[in-house]
C-alpha cells in the first residue's frame, strides 16, 4: 500500500520528490571500465534534516559523494545544490557554494598544528592572495576573526587543549572531530560525512553523534554514510539505501529497515533471516557477515562428507 511522509510530496520510494530538497540529482552514472559504480536515476536530499546513505560495501556510496562534491567526474548526469547546477564544478568551488564533505580516511595535515588545520578551512582570507599577503593590515583583522571562530569550534569539539599540538599527534577519533570542526569553518549549508564513526572508540562515538545532532539544530543539512544501523536509526530523519550503484529504497529509518529491498541488498534474495526491530536489534553488516560464514561452513561440511 502506498505510503506518504511529511518530507515527501507524494509516495515514499526510491527517488521520491521531497518537499524542500537541498540537492537534486538526475541520471548520474559513473563507470570504471566494465564496472558501473553509480547509476542513480533520481535523488533528492531533504533540507535541514539528517539523511543517512547506507548500503553494503561496493554499493557506490563514496563514489556518489565524490561525484556530488566535485572530487570525481560522472559519465552522465546533472545535479544542483540550492537550485544551482554543480555538474562539472571543481571541488573547491563546490565547497565555497556551501556543500562541504569529510572523508572516511581523515585528511588532516599532520605537520600543521590543530589550529592551523582549522584556519585552512575558513573562506575569504585576503592573506591567501600573493599581493595582499605582503601587506599585513589587509589580512590581519580577518585572521583575528577566523582565529576566534576556530577557537570556539575547538572548544565545542573538546579539542581546545590540543590547539597547538601537531595534527599527527591526534588519535583517530580526534582526527575525525578535527575534520568535522574544520568543515564547519566555512559555514556550510550541507555537510557530507563519509563514515564519521569508522575506527572511533565508543566514548568518542557518542561525542560525534551529539555533534551531528547539533548540526541539525543549527540549521545545517547533513548527509552521512554509515554501516552501524543502530546509529542510523538513532540519529537520522531519512535513510537512502544504495545497492550495486542504484537507489533501491528510501524512507524514514523505522520503515526502511523492514523493506525487502534493503534486506535483499544486505543478506541476499534467498536469505530468510528476520532482521527484527533495528532500534534495538542486530547490526545488518554483522548479520551479513555471519550469514556468509554460515554458507561457507555449510559448503565445506558438504565437501567433507562427500
Amino acid at each position: 500500500m502506498p505510503s506518504t511522509h511529511p518530507l515527501v510530496t507524494g509516495t515514499v520510494g526510491p527517488g521520491c520528490a521531497k518537499v524542500d530538497p537541498i540537492v537534486v540529482a538526475d541520471g548520474v552514472s559513473r563507470t570504471f571500465g566494465g564496472l558501473t559504480a553509480v547509476d542513480v536515476a533520481h535523488l533528492e536530499i531533504p533540507r535541514g534534516k539528517i539523511t543517512a546513505l547506507i548500503g553494503p560495501n561496493g554499493a557506490g556510496k563514496t563514489t556518489m559523494f565524490n561525484l556530488l562534491t566535485g572530487f570525481d567526474k560522472p559519465n552522465t548526469g546533472t545535479w544542483n545544490f540550492n537550485g544551482r547546477s554543480l555538474a562539472g564544478v571543481p571541488a573547491f568551488k563546490v565547497a565555497r557554494a556551501g556543500m562541504v564533505r569529510t572523508f572516511q580516511l581523515t585528511k588532516s595535515l599532520g605537520r600543521l598544528t590543530v589550529l592551523q588545520n582549522m584556519l585552512l578551512g575558513a573562506t575569504k582570507q585576503p592573506g591567501e592572495n600573493i599581493f595582499t599577503a605582503l601587506v599585513r593590515p589587509l589580512w590581519k583583522s580577518r585572521e583575528a576573526e577566523i582565529t576566534i571562530k576556530a577557537d570556539e569550534l575547538l572548544a565545542r569539539f573538546k579539542l581546545d587543549a590540543k590547539r597547538e599540538d601537531y595534527a599527527a599527534s591526534l588519535s583517530g577519533g580526534q582526527r575525525k572531530l578535527l575534520e568535522m570542526a574544520r568543515a564547519l569553518m566555512s559555514d556550510p549549508e550541507l555537510i557530507m560525512l563519509d563514515e564519521p564513526m569508522a575506527g572511533v572508540n565508543p566514548a568518542l562515538t557518542q561525542s560525534l553523534l551529539g555533534h551531528i545532532k547539533n548540526l541539525k539544530s543549527d540549521g545545517t543539512s547533513v548527509l552521512f554514510v554509515e554501516h552501524d544501523m543502530h546509529m542510523v536509526t538513532h540519529i537520522s530523519d531519512w535513510v537512502i539505501v544504495m545497492a550495486e550503484g542504484k537507489v533501491v529504497a528510501e524512507g524514514p529509518p523505522e520503515t526502511v529497515m523492514k523493506d525487502p529491498a534493503v534486506i535483499d541488498a544486505y543478506l541476499g534474495a534467498h536469505h530468510d533471516t528476520d532482521l527484527g526491530d533495528l532500534t534495538g536489534g542486530p547490526n545488518l553488516v554483522e548479520d551479513a557477515r555471519a550469514a556468509a560464514e554460515e554458507v561457507h561452513e555449510h559448503k565445506h561440511h558438504k565437501e567433507d562428507k562427500s
